[in-house]
């Protein structure tokens, strides 16, 4: 059996991790991936290694992808190190497989040849990482001579353990159902977490980290928020409801995209109806939607207790024909053809 995607990326990190820890920094990486706090760690962590802070001006060059030339990034990777035996050439957002043949070509003769005192990091960042298979002779240039890594969402476990060393660094303690709350609330990447821990930990009174004390303060990712307003929606909670999409509309998120976060919400709500009566449970919820833990399985099961099957599947098919609407018909008013919707949603609770 051929190793999964995913086995292959954590080797990728996990390689990086031993070139950093046994002191053997290869000569060419390529870091992509939306979790973007670890890979700012380990850029950070591979210019602790190769690069004396009283040299830095020499020995670290950042480049920016756009209009930049291979004579340029050539110039900065040929560069003699001084007074330590590397350099660090950090060239951010320049679309390997975007570059003009003769770029290209020549990029592939540095990639061949590299000075064994350079070591060199290509990062996408608001660029995305798409490798263009058609370019055999720089795909094997890539796989051959760059150590591609991808930096995704922690696995549950060692995100949860994260969370609890970042509370404690801040002299705060937080149980491992409270923390799932958190990651439900404000989303499972590292980059979004930080700055929320720091506003939780200063906000919080007590020595423990409360669900409370996150409702009070977190700012919900776009999930968090669209599960609370389906939830108002089917207790006939109006009042409730008309405010948190007030307050969606009010933060510029686009109407077509909110209604597209609304179906998929009704969609799993109307799977956990379905999983209440054929008596499934929360492993099954868990695998058919690809959940990291079954603490969101446990939310969507829980309301689905409040309301049926029947209301499930016509909620679905009105948001799917509102999308149709939205995206074919002139002159319509998408916020308030969004409200009316949740109170269509209402009256048939």
């Amino acid at each position: 059996m051929a190793p999964s995607k995913k086995t292959n990326r954590s080797a990728a990190l996990e390689s990086l991790k031993q070139d950093l820890k046994n002191g053997t920094v290869g000569q060419a990486y390529l870091f992509y991936g939306e979790e973007t706090y670890l890979r700012e760690h380990y850029l950070s962590a591979l210019r602790t290694a190769l690069v004396p802070p009283a040299f830095s001006a020499f020995n670290y060059h950042q480049l920016e992808g756009r209009g930049l030339t291979m004579q340029a990034l050539e110039e900065a990777v040929e560069a003699m190190p001084m007074m330590a035996e590397r350099t660090l050439v950090v060239v951010t957002d320049w679309d390997l497989f975007a570059l003009p043949e003769p770029q290209r070509q020549a990029l592939i003769s540095l990639l061949e040849d590299m000075p064994p005192y350079c070591c060199l990091v290509f990062v996408y960042d608001t660029v995305a990482y798409q490798p263009n298979r058609t370019m055999k002779r720089l795909m094997k240039a890539i796989s051959q001579y760059v150590a591609v890594v991808e930096f995704q969402p922690a696995e549950r476990d060692d995100l949860l353990r994260w969370v609890g060393r970042h509370f404690r660094s801040l002299h705060k303690e937080i149980d491992r159902a409270t923390a799932e709350h958190l990651i439900f609330t404000c989303g499972d990447l590292m980059t979004g977490l930080v700055p929320e821990i720091s506003k939780i930990a200063a906000y919080a009174k007590g020595p423990s980290i409360t669900r409370q004390d996150i409702d009070a303060v977190a700012d919900p990712v776009l999930s968090a928020r669209v599960f609370h307003l389906t939830d108002a929606v089917i207790q006939g909670d109006h009042d409730r409801s008309a405010a948190l999409l007030a307050d969606l509309l009010k933060q510029q998120q686009e109407p077509i995209l909110l209604l597209a976060a609304l179906g998929s919400q009704l969609r799993k709500l109307y799977t956990a109806c379905l999983a209440l009566r054929d008596g499934r449970g929360r492993d099954w919820l868990t695998d058919l939607w690809g959940m990291k833990s079954d603490y969101q399985a446990k939310l969507l099961l829980s309301a689905a207790r409040r309301t049926t099957v029947e209301w499930c599947a016509d909620a679905v098919t009105q948001c799917q024909r509102l999308d149709l609407r939205m995206k074919s018909e002139a002159g319509l008013d998408p916020q308030g053809e969004l409200k009316l919707l949740l109170a269509r949603l209402e009256a048939r609770q």
